[in-house]
């Protein structure tokens, strides 16, 4: 099954989510030692809160990178299944990054993008998501074919078992509220990193 087997949604008619339950949703799905990369801020706020697994890795004061960064994983280590955490401000300021997943279309990466139209941790000043841009239109015309909206919380969970089993690149987006996140990262950047590296296999 592909995402676009699955119900439609658009921008206008998802339901608007919380952040926190998405990120739990999806942690509780995770059996087979998946990455996943929390952008910076909210993100990966809700990430760590969702409880702290040696897989995860938490953004640091640098906006825009969990794309780049899930994509550069996928491309090393192809047969574990990557996830990217993002939010519209920080996607939108890396744009040209959708270009290229679909340029090399890894079957293992799924970006999951949470639009609450705002930069909410710098004082809540609206994206452009909040008047006329549509991330999954702009992931579709980079070229990403399986780009959704997720209606609701119950498509959401079944966007991520398709995205699990199936073969990627995927793109979800789903509309979330203005709640705070659910917790704080501890911010030692040496040591979650040495964690992830070791969890993946990849530290010397």
């Amino acid at each position: 099954m592909t995402a676009n087997e699955l119900k439609s949604a658009s921008r206008d008619t998802a339901r608007l989510m919380n952040r926190s339950d998405l990120c739990r949703r999806l942690v509780a799905k995770l059996k087979q030692e998946e990455a996943v990369i929390g952008g910076i801020g909210n993100s990966h706020f809700d990430l760590w809160a969702s409880g702290q697994r040696p897989q995860n890795f938490y953004m640091l004061g640098s906006m825009g990178l969990a794309v780049p960064i899930a994509f550069g994983v996928a491309l090393a280590q192809p047969q574990r299944r990557v996830f990217a955490l993002e939010g519209d401000g920080s996607l939108l300021m890396q744009l040209g990054a959708l270009g290229t997943v679909a340029r090399h279309a890894l079957k293992n990466l799924v970006i999951i993008v949470f639009d609450n139209g705002m930069y909410q941790i710098t004082g809540a000043q609206p994206t452009l998501t909040s008047y006329c841009t549509d991330l999954v239109a702009m992931a579709k015309g980079a070229g990403l074919a399986q780009s959704v909206w997720a209606a609701d919380e119950a498509h959401y969970e079944e966007l991520i078992d398709v995205a699990l089993k199936g073969e990627g690149p995927w793109f979800i987006a789903a509309r979330t509220d203005q709640q705070p996140p659910a917790g704080v990262t501890e911010r030692d950047a040496a040591k979650i990193r040495g964690r992830f590296m070791q969890a993946l296999g990849a530290s010397r």
